[in-house]
């Protein structure tokens, strides 16, 4: 695993620091829930396949299940596995009571529909915020469930005490799992936000407006100095796995210079990702008590 250097430059998002302070109130949740129910929070990861990123993370997951006090349950199934074997099982988790969240890593094999898969998981076990049901309560600004790395960004803002109230807001990339619901959260605190991808026409006509810059398009180096607003806010959510080391969508050195805040990869929103998975299971523990 890459080694990740101390975070000494005021400018850069340490989001490990972050991270460990979302952990340690989940720690602290945790040891409450057990004395208060007597029972302690379990979160279920499905994992289908041997994609090496994939495995890596689901790893961080339950490392993270560990140091808060969640107990952690892993399937591994082989990248053969049916549509219909994934939904069987989903099925069992949402039955069994001891276990409070259901994450299915993503991306799925490509014979697998994901957003069918995530129309089954429980909305109440639905710790990674995909389920259509809370993907829609988001839609109209009651945000429960949500997907954990856009939160991680809005945590992040709270934490530097920025309001993105008034502000110009560009996403670059419109996934499900992180550049729709960026958006929407950001709106929902008032934002002007654009979003762009990869059938924009001059994308960095738009970038070079943004307060706030968020990047999630796997495309390594995407962005460069130019394209950044002088004074803006970087979130780089960009992964791109080569030759065993991780890179992000933007040119963090020639970037760095400009901007108010950015976040790095590795260490930015991926350990805020991890610790807001450990929030949404202590939540929806506490919900189905």
């Amino acid at each position: 695993m890459q080694e990740l250097p101390e975070v000494t430059d005021p400018r850069i998002i340490d989001g490990r620091k972050i991270a460990q302070g979302i952990e340690a109130d989940v720690k602290r949740g945790v040891e409450e829930f057990i004395k208060e129910h007597g029972i302690r929070p379990a979160l279920a990861t499905v994992l289908v396949g041997e994609h090496p990123p994939s495995k890596l993370y689901v790893k961080l997951k339950h490392w993270a299940c560990k140091r808060v006090g969640i107990i952690s349950e892993d399937h591994k199934l082989p990248q053969e596995t049916t549509h219909e074997e994934i939904i069987e099982l989903i099925a069992t988790l949402n039955k069994r009571h001891e276990i409070h969240g259901i994450l299915v890593q993503l991306p799925l094999p490509g014979h697998i529909d994901e957003r069918e898969v995530m129309m089954h998981i429980s909305p109440e076990k639905d710790v990674d915020g995909f389920n259509p049901l809370n993907m829609g309560k988001m839609l109209i600004g009651r945000e429960g469930f949500v997907p954990c790395t856009p939160k991680g960004i809005i945590r992040a803002l709270e934490e530097f005490k920025i309001e993105p109230h008034g502000m110009e807001v560009v996403v670059v990339g419109h996934s499900n799992v992180v550049g729709k619901p960026a958006a929407m959260m950001l709106l929902n605190r008032n934002a002007t936000v654009r979003i762009c991808h990869v059938y924009t026409r001059d994308l960095k006509s738009h970038t070079g407006e943004a307060d706030i810059l968020i990047v999630a398009t796997g495309v390594r180096g995407l962005i460069k100095a130019d394209m950044v607003k002088e004074g803006a806010i970087v979130f780089d959510v960009g992964i791109t796995w080569q030759d065993n080391k991780v890179y992000g969508d933007v040119d963090f050195d020639e970037v760095l210079p400009r901007v108010k805040l950015i976040s790095p990869v590795p260490g930015g929103v991926g350990p805020m990702t991890i610790a807001i998975l450990m929030e949404h299971t202590l939540m929806a523990a506490r919900m189905q008590r």
